[in-house]
Parts: structure tokens; C-alpha cells; sequence
């Protein structure tokens, strides 16, 4: 027979590499998505999914300085926050409307633990080789409050980003370009992740770009 405490120390190892191997699994899943090629106008773009950078020679931990996009607002005490590797981010509906393409960008948590989402995620265009943030970053929409959403592994919650068309601007205000991504910082993280979404966006100055804030469930526009 094995003595208490020598069996004590098999369970803790054993308890120890389990949780090793789970994480281990979750930080690798965060790393084998592709970004597609497409060239579709940006209201026909398909659904997609990114957690990684689109380009060898862009690292998520290098891309633009997320103080040009991201939006860190404290969560409630005792809140988790997802780390973008736990987060994959897709387009859900969109819907055209006169000016403007209103476009769900959903976020599901790929790790096998719950984390919590709070408040605005940072979002902008981006394009060019390496890739780097176009124009300015999404303004924030006042109409719904924040509210903290827990994601259980495998759930889904939701930003309603709202895109202004580039040809409402005149061209020697806008100097309009075609963007190929959406630049998305998960609320509180400083790790960029990119979806393919080509589009027609501002170089200058121009506010093209409004998200609200994250809330529980796939969206809907």
C-alpha cells in the first residue's frame, strides 16, 4: 500500500498536470486561426474568425500602440477579465441603413474557463504591410450602459460597431483607402486581435467608426 502522504503528493501532481494540460490547450487554440483572403466589399464581407495577427511580420504584442485604439475602463471588483487569447471574434449581422452599415462583431470564450467582459471594446481599421491602424479608432455609444458579462466556455456576447461610409466625406477631408481589417482590442486588454473586413475607410481625421458597449448573447442589428 502506498502511505498517506506519498499518496497525497501523486494526487497533487496529478491534479497539477491536469490543469497545465488544459491551459496548454486553450493557449494553443488561440493561435491556429487563419485569416482569409478576401476581397469583398466591407457590407458583403462573410464571417469570419480571428485571434492572431494577419501578418508574419506583426505580432499581436507588436501591432499599433493600444492607446490609439484600446479602451480600458476597471471592471468590477473581483471580475476576471477575458485575455484576448481566450476570445475568438467573428462578424455576426449586418444591415445597411442610408449613410452608415451596422455590423455585430461577436466574441466567444474558446477557454475551458469562465472570464468577464466590461464595458467598450477598442476597434479600428487597419491595413498596409506591416499592418497598422487607419484613420481614427472607434468613438464610444452612449445608449446602453455598461453592464458585466461572465462568459461560460463556449458562450457568446456582442459589440454593435456602426460604420459610417467613407463616400459621405468629401475626398480632400477624408482621403479615403481601402482598410482590409478591423483592429479589436477586447474591453481592458492591451492585446490587438484582427478580422478580415475590407472596407472603405478615412485616412484623416474623420470619425467613421462607433461600437457600444459588450453585452451578453449574439448580437443582432
Amino acid at each position: 500500500m502506498i502511505p498517506g502522504r506519498q499518496k497525497a503528493r501523486c494526487i497533487a501532481a496529478g491534479a497539477v498536470t491536469a490543469f497545465v494540460a488544459a491551459l496548454m490547450a486553450a493557449c494553443s487554440s488561440s493561435n491556429t486561426a487563419s485569416v482569409p483572403a478576401t476581397k469583398s466589399p466591407a457590407h458583403a464581407a462573410s464571417p469570419s474568425v480571428s485571434m492572431a495577427s494577419p501578418s508574419p511580420g506583426l505580432s499581436p504584442s507588436t501591432g499599433t500602440p493600444p492607446s490609439r485604439t484600446s479602451s480600458s475602463t476597471p471592471a468590477p471588483p473581483g471580475a476576471s477579465p477575458c485575455p484576448t487569447r481566450y476570445l475568438a471574434a467573428r462578424i455576426g449581422i449586418s444591415q445597411g441603413t442610408a449613410g452608415s452599415t451596422y455590423t455585430v462583431i461577436d466574441f466567444t470564450n474558446i477557454s475551458n474557463v469562465s472570464c468577464t467582459l466590461y464595458g467598450y471594446p477598442g476597434v479600428a481599421s487597419a491595413g498596409g504591410l506591416p499592418v497598422s491602424q487607419i484613420g481614427l479608432a472607434a468613438a464610444r455609444s452612449p445608449t446602453t450602459a455598461r453592464t458585466l458579462v461572465t462568459l461560460a466556455p463556449g458562450k457568446v456576447a456582442n459589440a454593435l460597431l456602426q460604420i459610417v461610409h467613407a463616400g459621405n466625406y468629401p475626398r480632400s477631408a477624408c482621403s479615403p483607402v481601402t482598410a482590409t481589417y478591423l483592429q479589436i482590442y477586447p474591453p481592458n486588454q492591451t492585446t490587438p486581435m484582427y478580422l478580415s473586413y475590407p472596407s472603405l475607410t478615412c485616412s484623416k481625421p474623420v470619425q467613421i467608426l462607433t461600437v457600444s458597449v459588450v453585452q451578453p448573447g449574439a448580437g443582432s442589428s
